[in-house]
């Protein structure tokens, strides 16, 4: 993998929903980033834990908020502690304003999506988090 290239992380308990968000990242941006998948919060904090020790920026993460073991909120707020620069976005097709409310005070919620999402809405809501990110690293 390139360092120098930022990272997209993915997290769902469902592979299929991994495999289309994936496919999606890959038609709009190539190979400009490297996108990375988990299937559930505690492997996404390990595969955070392992780029960040290999010197990646993580750049955006979209993650489902109902997962078994851990769910969404939980595992970004944990994210947000090891890399607060990330911006988040939240997947769930079942998901309370206070939840999102909460994330957002504690992880700096950029945008919470509804399943099934919008590609569109999907795509500007990545695209304008990037841009967050970008804007906080100069």
């Amino acid at each position: 993998m390139d360092q120098d290239k930022g990272v997209l992380l993915c997290v769902d308990d469902e592979v299929i929903v991994l495999a289309v968000l994936k496919e999606i990242l890959l038609c709009e941006f190539g190979n400009k980033y490297v996108i990375e998948t988990a299937e559930s919060a505690s492997e996404g904090l390990e595969v955070i834990s392992d780029l960040l020790k290999d010197g990646y920026k993580i750049m955006l993460i979209l993650s489902d908020w109902l997962m078994p073991g851990m769910k969404g909120d939980e595992f970004l707020i944990k994210a947000h502690e090891l890399t607060s620069n990330t911006v988040n976005i939240l997947l769930s097709g079942q998901v309370e304003e206070s939840v999102v409310r909460h994330i957002d005070t504690e992880a700096g919620l950029h945008y919470c999506l509804p399943k099934p999402w919008d590609r569109k809405e999907l795509l500007e809501a990545i695209s304008s988090g990037l841009e967050v990110f970008n804007s906080r690293q100069a």
